[in-house]
């Protein structure tokens, strides 16, 4: 007997002038892409259409094609909490929101907003001197750091049943801590087992092949041979067969080297405290006399937000290299994510100046494994719902059932409870294969935690410098739920942040069969994947939009 493979579609059925939803079931294997797709196909994969195309993208062509010809929206502000932003990218020109109540460098605060010269948004990883910080403890430092002056002393024992909740996290950051040091010291060192063994392993490939032009091919054929008579050159041998066989350079070998020092250096030393550069009082939320104006110093370091910034934001008429979701948006950059770890306090407080400077949507694609001050997130969630924003969050890179590993910040539930507020939605990341690969392997899941699914493997995107760039990661499954969340915004602004959530959620298609997700304990495990996220669906711009439609002439 064949096994059938099924998916659930909205479609939208007109009747009497009203529109209702009907779930219909059909066999996954009349959409199934017979070839794989080409060049053209996989750089738009995520606008693409499972009915008209075969390729279950968000059906962004599909909704400018028929619903929105010459119709035009309202402009949207979505503000970025991430890395600095390259805002003179030629995709994203005229794309970025203007304080126009701000005079620029007059080393005055014009509007009263509390800071001064945010004409173009406001980077809290900065001093008022104009510094920028780049490398950033993990939380579990900051934690051990702070916590260590109250259990690290004669009374501990004492102290330990005053502060249960503080002693427990502590606890977990001690262990948190060992596990990132030990792997960072493993990084360190096959770090510099690349970086010294690149260049002996060409001196003994050359004297194989003096003439060089050797292939994979060539190596492993040799390596056979002296894989018994001479294991040191064997050894060698193997190494440049995979310096070829994954594109790796000396230029790729040195900042792996350095980026694994500097683990250990930065982000893991408890002696490292970047905050004393631009915060005197990192655990007070009132004090906020930190940050400066610029979001752009250091973009040859910093990429991330760049790449965000594309997915929403590029433009699409110039035909030069990506195409964004929304056409009327403007981008509010403020920078909060280094190399390390975000800071609470920089997250609320970048969440406050989103909402109190006109932001609609607050996209947050970064997440760590620990929260010293998640309260106040808390506040600052229930603030931005409280003036109608909608905050899209990324579920994070680490494969975990967030089910059982509830340690993923930021998020809006205490303890896999009641959500704090109902305009939070973490997004995870799917590919565009209607078989057991749609589950993107990297991307952590829970029906508790996680609201959704969009595209996140294999997206083509803005790059610094005005390069681009294929990536993965559900920091772009994020970005492409707020980009949806703007269209809806752009053309219905009259609907509620809880409205704007729950169309997000539950409009898109959903999936039914098994996808892959392998355990430590179970290699083969499968999970149908609507049993992966609360909407059990994935983000689909045609149907969100139809949706709202009809609940905004309700």
């Amino acid at each position: 007997m064949v096994k059938k493979i099924y998916f659930i579609i909205i479609l939208c059925l007109v009747s009497c002038n009203k529109k209702r939803y009907s779930r219909i079931y059909l066999p996954a294997n009349l959409f199934e892409k017979k070839k794989p797709l080409n060049k053209k196909q996989l750089k738009n994969w995520l606008g693409k259409d499972l009915l008209i195309d075969t390729i279950p993208g968000i059906s962004l062509y599909r909704l400018y094609d028929s619903l929105l010809v010459d119709k035009e929206g309202k402009e949207v502000i979505v503000a970025i909490l991430d890395t600095e932003i390259d805002t003179n990218h030629k995709d994203l020109k005229g794309k970025f929101w203007i304080n126009e109540d701000e005079i620029p460098d007059n080393n005055i605060d014009d509007d009263y907003n509390g800071y001064v010269d945010d004409v173009k948004g406001w980077n809290f990883l900065g001093n008022l001197k104009g510094d920028n910080i780049i490398y950033a403890n993990l939380e579990c430092v900051r934690i051990l750091r702070e916590y260590g002056k109250i259990f690290e002393n004669s009374d501990s024992i004492n102290l330990k049943y005053k502060y249960p909740k503080k002693h427990q996290l502590y606890i977990e950051a001690k262990r948190q801590f060992q596990k990132e040091l030990i792997k960072a010291q493993k990084k360190q060192k096959y770090g510099d087992f690349l970086y010294e063994g690149y260049p002996i392993a060409v001196k003994k490939v050359d004297s194989i092949y003096p003439k060089g032009g050797y292939t994979t091919k060539d190596l492993d054929s040799i390596y056979k041979k002296y894989k018994d008579e001479n294991k040191n050159l064997a050894r060698y041998i193997y190494f440049m067969s995979d310096f070829i066989k994954y594109n790796l350079s000396e230029e790729w070998i040195k900042n792996y080297k350095e980026e694994a020092e500097l683990m250990i250096s930065k982000t893991l030393n408890l002696e490292f405290n970047e905050r004393l550069m631009i915060d005197i009082k990192p655990n007070d939320i009132n004090y906020t006399n930190y940050g400066n104006p610029y979001i752009n110093k250091n973009i040859n370091t910093y990429y991330h937000g760049t790449e965000v910034a594309g997915v929403i934001a590029g433009e699409s008429k110039n035909s030069l290299g990506v195409n964004g979701i929304v056409k009327k948006i403007k981008i509010m950059p403020l920078p909060i994510a280094p190399l390390g770890d975000v800071h609470d306090k920089d997250i609320a407080l970048a969440i406050q100046y989103a909402v109190d400077n006109g932001a609609n949507i607050i996209n947050m694609s970064f997440g760590k494994d620990m929260s010293m001050y998640k309260e106040w997130v808390f506040d600052a969630m229930k603030y931005a719902a409280e003036k109608n924003v909608l905050i899209v969050s990324s579920a994070g890179n680490t494969k975990l059932n967030l089910n059982i590993t509830n340690n993923y910040y930021p998020n809006d539930n205490v303890n896999n409870k009641e959500e704090v507020t109902d305009n939070f939605l973490l997004v995870g990341s799917m590919f565009y294969k209607l078989d057991k690969t749609l589950f993107s392997y990297f991307s952590n899941y829970g029906n508790i935690d996680v609201d959704l699914f969009a595209p996140g493997q294999s997206i083509h995107t803005t790059m610094p410098n005005n390069k681009y760039k294929t990536d993965t990661g559900t920091s772009l499954s994020a970005a492409i739920t707020s980009g949806v969340a703007a269209l809806i915004y752009s053309y219905y602004p009259n609907l509620t942040v809880s409205q704007v959530k729950h169309i997000l959620m539950d409009s898109g298609l959903e999936y039914t069969f098994e996808v892959s997700t392998p355990t430590r304990e179970d290699k083969n495990k499968t999970t149908p994947f609507n049993q992966l996220s609360k909407s059990g669906k994935v983000l689909n711009a045609y149907n969100a939009l139809i949706m709202a439609d009809s609940i905004s002439r309700n």
